[in-house]
């Protein structure tokens, strides 16, 4: 490992990291989760872990650098599942809950996985799936209410001992895979390493947020998200704290349902999740945020406006960064009191950032580029990709594609995609600085905008608009989305054309699916051609 603020052995298994070391260091009694009326403390985390590890080793056979599919709703049986295989030396794969069973075969067969730990409301995606088609899968252990002919972690965790002593592993061997979250098409399975979320815990959690054992995190990104999986089981473990878990559907409501029941002090969203909560309101006195010393966000640039909004009801800063799957979390983030709204914020230390065009050469100040970055959370290797992880990794460094531009000040400010950066007129057009500005009129919610071809094969900007609680789409409307632009930014940058959206289309973890719109763009631009 590089050098860093930390020291980890050769032999090193990344869970007594998180788990026994609690136990070890006296906090035993801390509550390490919340989960609805539910406690757990450190001590019966660790019990239950030494359990579950027992469990994969004796009964179910689980060997070392065998993969385990976890299909898992953010309760605590996620962290015992997740810990106890990287204790045995296997290697979890936690997968997005809101899939089909079409999916999960690839997946299924993409990990040979042969145990799959499924939550009793997710059963049956599995079981919807023919077993003559998945090819490494035989046994499914299910978290909840299992079916007569399944296996049950409960009884499981029961019959087992609550001892174990954890595997002999090295600090650069793979600990777990997460798959890309898909949003520019194909989720990839990034291979990470047991060095890799001691790195972010110090990095970003310690660093940036000054993370320490009375703390309560609660995430809206779910676990199976890098995002989430630090915010919610790594970051809280790395220094005895508490996370608030909570399974259901992330809409406003119970958002706010769990931050007045259980006062986070660390809370954690996307900027979607944010604009939901702007747009939710009742009756009376607002919702109280008063315990929330630090509001996160990731997944997607955040606009300045949602910004100014979410402070001037609140009194709370967001501190916007970017992460990936790849790198694990964040590597460049907003500090507290040091926030500049609309930027990702300045480089984390222990990580490097560079912008370069297209032929590899370092741009000046100010002009758009290619980020990269180097660091030691990023993963090995995407798993059986090996033409994608050359095209992605160089050496120490990471391409993430996406565009920035770096201020005098080093602070980092999104461009958008690499392949989401338009050409209009043999001028490069960003997105996300459309959107942001969409975002600032009185009836917007949401936008994203993307390119279309004008009859003329032409491409410009398309903008897809979700609108606020009492506004109404209209022709009228559209025009007036249109000039607000041109009063703001230049003619060219102008959407061409403006379609009004229930909600916009999305991956699980909050993220914009652009590809979907442009080719929801390219349809309406075919059928544009087509009339006489």
């Amino acid at each position: 490992m590089s050098e860093g603020p930390y020291e980890l052995p050769e032999i090193f298994n990344v869970a007594p990291y998180f788990v026994d070391r609690n136990v070890e260091e006296g906090r035993g009694a801390n509550t390490a989760i919340e989960c609805g009326d539910e406690r757990v403390t450190y001590a019966q985390l660790l019990e239950r872990v030494n359990r579950t590890g027992n469990a994969l080793r004796q009964a179910l056979r689980v060997r070392r650098e065998e993969r385990v599919f976890l299909l898992l709703t953010d309760t605590p049986a996620f962290a015992y599942c997740f810990f106890a295989a990287i204790k045995i030396g296997a290697v979890p794969v936690p997968v997005n809950t809101l899939l089909k069973p079409g999916d999960y075969r690839k997946l299924l067969n993409d990990t040979r996985a042969r145990v799959a730990i499924v939550s009793d409301t997710l059963l049956p995606q599995l079981e919807a799936i023919p077993r003559d088609t998945l090819e490494f899968l035989e046994e499914i252990v299910v978290v909840g209410e299992a079916p007569p002919d399944q296996r049950s972690l409960a009884e499981l965790m029961e019959a087992h001992a609550p001892e174990f002593q954890a595997a002999r592993t090295s600090r650069d061997e793979p600990a777990f895979w997460l798959y890309s979250s898909g949003s520019t098409g194909s989720p990839k399975a990034c291979v990470h390493l047991h060095h890799d979320m001691v790195v972010c815990a110090h990095a970003y959690a310690q660093g940036v947020l000054g993370i320490r054992e009375q703390d309560r995190c609660f995430s809206v990104a779910k676990l199976f998200f890098a995002y989430g999986l630090g915010n919610a089981l790594y970051f809280p473990f790395a220094v005895g704290a508490t996370s608030i878990l909570w399974p259901g559907p992330p809409a406003a409501a119970n958002v706010y349902d769990v931050i007045e029941k259980h006062r986070p002090t660390l809370f954690f969203s996307v900027p979607t999740g944010y604009a939901m909560l702007l747009a939710h309101k009742r009756e009376g006195e607002d919702f109280d945020l008063r315990s929330v010393r630090h509001a996160v966000s990731a997944g997607e640039a955040l606009p300045a406006a949602l910004y100014e909004r979410f402070r001037q009801r609140f009194g709370i800063e967001i501190l916007d960064a970017i992460g990936s799957t790849e790198a694990l979390h964040m590597f460049i983030a907003n500090r507290p009191g040091a926030v500049r709204p609309g930027s990702s914020g300045q480089v984390l230390p222990g990580y490097e950032a560079k912008i370069l065009d297209d032929a590899g050469r370092l741009v000046p100040v100010g002009e758009i580029g290619n980020l990269w970055i180097r660091g030691d959370s990023v993963c090995a290797f995407y798993w059986n990709r090996h033409e994608a992880t050359k095209e992605t990794i160089e050496g120490h460094w990471i391409r993430t594609g996406d565009k920035y531009h770096q201020d005098s000040d080093a602070y980092f400010w999104y461009a958008g995609r690499s392949d989401d950066m338009l050409k209009v007129g043999g001028i490069w057009v960003s997105p996300v600085e459309i959107e942001n500005t969409l975002v600032e009129h009185a009836a917007v919610q949401e936008a994203a905008v993307v390119g279309r071809e004008d009859r003329d094969q032409l491409l410009k900007p398309a903008a897809y608009v979700v609108l606020r609680d009492g506004s109404t789409a209209s022709p009228e409307l559209v025009q007036e989305l249109q000039k607000f632009i041109t009063s703001r930014l230049a003619e060219f940058k102008r959407p061409r054309w403006v379609e009004f959206l229930p909600e916009l289309p999305k991956t699980a973890t909050g993220k914009i699916q652009r590809f979907r719109l442009r080719q929801m763009a390219s349809a309406r631009a075919s059928d544009e051609r087509r009339e006489p």
